[in-house]
């Protein structure tokens, strides 16, 4: 197929973008576009011709809001324009309208380069100083007055500004006196905000942004209704219909084909077109403009602008009350070991980056690559993720996002209803009155001063070496990893760290401990002034527990056991746990890798929450003075009953003694 042939195909009604596509505007109610510039630069003059394709003869100093005629552009979308005015008194209100924008056009006048020069030096720097995000439509006015003799290209004029402000959408010059390109300046602006670049299109590097190409791989797969990795001619032509609703020609077909097979042999094989021909395609049409072509196609499927499924494509937000957690169904469980084989190529039992990449590629990024989920799980030898840690990965973060766990299952192809893969677990508060729990995922918030070893701990967890140099951890930390129960039952076990300086924060919110199943507090066995730390850590724990009613079990980790401890160590740590009602400390060498079955011992007490409870002194109190209150009230029952037993003894003598008389 001939040049000529590819720029007929991208200006005549084939394919994709060729049908209607109304539906690329996604759904906005308006597009509200300020006119920003020096003075006398053709603002107002501008919006006039623009709104009633009359050139005004007069123009008042500030034009009030414009509507512009629906029936102008394509898109039908209703366009407000707003003038607004350069002198200083009116500052404030050109920085209210500019941060209320959806675009913004900046005017300058082709007959007055300072004017130009002035877009670089004032008005650009201050959209950035604002931190206004928007299309930026660059636009030379009275292009009328300029003097041919001395001009220059546009492109000449533009080409360094626009290097340096990639927040320009287009540049373009017109004339409202001669009625040259005027609708095209809004026009631009309109689409800039329906149909921006930024999101699909990297214009420096000339290639489909990442997020772009793994949403269109994820339609690709979808449409590919028989998994062999081409768009059969009914496919494509399933495609077409469910995005423009218009049914293809078989010739049409076959000039679509033709057009990616020229430029990408790849592109097309006997089964049909091929992902690469697919995204090919999306970027052909980019590159010709044509964006709403690759919009429509991301909005039929229920992206937004940020290329992200839109809320009305994800189940709602989950009710519960705040002990209560979220957790995998079985259903999801098998789910997910299906597609862990699926992306195990080589069949070595672990997923490999790539695999793991390869596995996410149709999600808009991979969701355990930044905290608190990249160095939560133990890792194999070449840095793979085992089942365990895989599935491991998928319970922290259901645990911590649930509607992230959804919104990345329908990413990578759960077919069934995304609410089906959740469970909201009972009240902690009823699994203390029931003497057991329903968890499988048990969450431990672990305490304790600097240089305890608490990250030791973690990191011994999830099979990690003894650091040699102390790094303390600034903020909170997880851990993951199945551990394994009596009769072969396992249970996942997350760890999660908080550092000294975070525990005045967790405790000043009320519910902070309502998702705590069971509190370790590690000391450094060795340091009488760690051990202290340590202590008053549990008790204001179990206070803020007990007033709350969010009480979990505790443990007390009595850490660098291979150290000599303080002098008093034992005396003091035995006191403190018969005290307050909990087993003693439980000691450990996390630098000799000696943990005494603690991992085991943590999911244990997390499976009885009813024990090792921490009594407070003043718990103690408040518990005696209700059993001192519940004592007087049954005494005063009983004294009741008693009464009205005895008064209606004596009303049945009376009745009887005047019946006898």
């Amino acid at each position: 197929m001939s040049n000529s042939n590819v720029n007929s195909f991208f200006s005549s009604e084939y394919m994709v973008g060729g049908a209607s596509a109304s539906g690329a505007s996604g759904n906005v109610a308006g597009v509200r576009i300020v006119v920003a510039g020096d003075a006398k630069t053709g603002k107002s003059s501008l919006i006039v011709t623009a709104a009633t394709d009359n050139y005004p003869n007069n123009v008042p100093p500030l034009l009030p809001p414009t509507r512009l005629p629906e029936d102008v552009y394509p898109d039908r979308v209703p366009v407000t324009v707003i003038d607004t005015s350069s002198s200083p008194e009116n500052r404030g209100r050109l920085v209210e309208e500019i941060m209320r924008a959806d675009a913004v056009v900046l005017t300058y006048a082709c007959d007055r380069l300072e004017t130009l020069d002035r877009l670089s030096t004032f008005w650009l720097p201050e959209l950035r100083r604002l931190e206004v995000n928007v299309p930026v439509i660059v636009v030379g006015c009275m292009l009328d007055k300029r003097d041919d003799q001395h001009s220059v290209s546009l492109e000449q004029v533009m080409s360094p500004i626009m290097q340096q402000f990639r927040e320009i959408e287009t540049c373009i010059e017109c004339s409202a006196l001669n009625h040259i390109q005027v609708p095209e300046v809004f026009y631009y602006a309109q689409k800039a905000v329906l149909h921006p670049t930024a999101p699909l299109f990297d214009q420096e590097q000339q290639v489909l942004r990442p997020r772009c190409v793994r949403a269109l791989k994820r339609i690709f797969i979808l449409c590919d209704h028989d998994r062999d990795g081409a768009l059969s001619d009914a496919e494509l032509n399933d495609f077409q219909v469910k995005c423009f609703n218009a049914p293809l020609q078989p010739s049409e077909i076959v000039v679509v084909k033709s057009v990616v097979q020229e430029k990408l042999r790849e592109g097309v094989d006997d089964r049909g077109l091929t992902l690469t021909g697919f995204l090919f395609l999306h970027a052909l049409f980019i590159e010709k403009g044509r964006l709403e072509t690759t919009w429509t196609v991301l909005r039929k499927f229920g992206y937004n602008n940020e290329i992200r499924l839109h809320d009305d494509q994800l189940p709602p937000p989950i009710k519960r009350y705040p002990d209560q957690s979220t957790e995998l169904t079985n259903e999801a469980v098998e789910f997910l070991r299906r597609i862990f084989a699926t992306f195990d190529i080589d069949g070595d039992g672990a997923l490999r980056s790539a695999e793991l990449e390869d596995l996410f590629s149709t999600a808009p990024e991979n969701p355990w690559n930044e905290a608190p989920y990249e160095d939560a799980v133990q890792k194999t030898a070449l840095g793979g993720l085992s089942l365990d840690s895989f599935l491991s990965l998928w319970s922290l973060m259901t645990l911590l996002d649930p509607i992230r766990t959804m919104e990345t299952l329908i990413y990578i192809g759960y077919g069934t209803d995304p609410s089906t893969a959740i469970r909201v677990t009972r009240r902690r508060r009823l699994n203390r009155r029931k003497q057991q729990t329903d968890r499988t995922v048990c969450h431990c918030f672990v305490f304790g001063p600097k240089e305890a070893g608490k990250s030791a701990i973690l990191n011994s967890f999830i099979g990690r070496l003894f650091p040699e140099e102390y790094v303390p951890t600034t903020n909170d930390r997880y851990a993951v990893n199945s551990v394994d129960q009596p009769l072969g039952a396992k249970k996942t076990l997350v760890l999660r760290e908080i550092p000294e300086e975070g525990v005045k924060k967790i405790l000043s919110s009320r519910d902070a401990l309502a998702a705590c199943d069971v509190a370790v507090f590690v000391h450094d066995s060795s340091r009488e002034a760690s051990w202290q730390k340590a202590t008053e850590m549990l008790v204001d724990v179990a206070s803020q527990g007990e007033t709350s009613g969010y009480e979990m079990p505790c443990l007390i980790v009595a850490n660098k056991d291979d150290l000599d401890p303080y002098l008093t160590e034992i005396q003091d740590s035995t006191r403190v746990s018969q005290d307050m009602g909990i087993e003693t400390p439980i000691p450990v060498s996390a630098k000799l890798g000696d943990f005494s079955n603690l991992f085991q011992r943590i999911a244990n007490a997390a499976m009885n929450p009813h024990m090792s409870i921490p009594e407070t002194a003043a718990g103690k109190s408040r518990k005696q003075y209700h059993r001192l209150v519940n004592r007087s009230l049954l005494f005063v029952s009983v004294g009741a009953a008693v009464a009205i037993v005895g008064l209606a003894a004596y009303r049945v003598y009376a009745a009887r003694k005047n019946s006898s008389s």
